[in-house]
């Protein structure tokens, strides 16, 4: 445990866990309700649990569960900046990169990669070996049988790209058509 780390009560960290300095493990999570048109605080009771040979970056958040426990499998590496929310499911030996943010109650797969400022929406789940690219954003489940995933919102990466190079034709196609008006008038 390096400098201004917290590590809040409830929380169990494995053998061989490395916190960099100011990281938080087990802060509440954001819970919310709202009563009588204002926001009440709703208790966050549960817990982390860092399995074995984890690594968590500087700056890094891992809430702690609203019930149960928000949980990071073993052998997994969390880069700096990163937001882990509450009851979020990390499995083992996967990579999250600077600035990924993951929203509650996701279930993020073994062996997955989430690229630099990579997300995903919560109650969503990430099948195994999947792979986010930098800044995709995963709103829907990630279906099983890895793969690479890209784009808001993430998709296969060869469907994303080629949308993108459709959408990079625009300007010439809509040049090209403002010709034919042309002519037709």
């Amino acid at each position: 445990l390096y400098s201004n780390c917290s590590v809040r009560e409830g929380s169990v960290l494995g053998d061989r866990v490395i916190l960099q300095p100011g990281c938080v493990i087990g802060s509440d999570g954001y819970g919310y309700e709202l009563v009588d048109g204002k926001h009440e605080k709703v208790d966050q009771v549960g817990t982390v649990e860092l399995g074995d040979d984890v690594e968590v970056g500087a700056n890094t958040t891992i809430d702690r569960a609203r019930f149960g426990k928000t949980k990071i499998g073993k052998g997994t590496k969390i880069d700096n900046l990163v937001q882990i929310a509450h009851n979020v499911h990390i499995g083992e030996h996967s990579l999250i990169v600077a600035q990924c943010g993951l929203s509650g109650s996701s279930k993020i797969g073994d062996y997955v990669t989430m690229a630099g400022q990579a997300g995903c929406v919560g109650h969503i789940n990430i099948a195994d070996k999947a792979v986010l690219t930098a800044r995709a954003v995963a709103m829907k489940d990630i279906p099983p049988g890895g793969g690479t995933y890209m784009g808001v919102p993430a998709r296969p990466i060869r469907e994303e790209m080629k949308k993108m190079a459709l959408v990079s034709r625009l300007p010439s196609l809509i040049a090209e058509v403002k010709k034919l008006r042309e002519k037709v008038d």
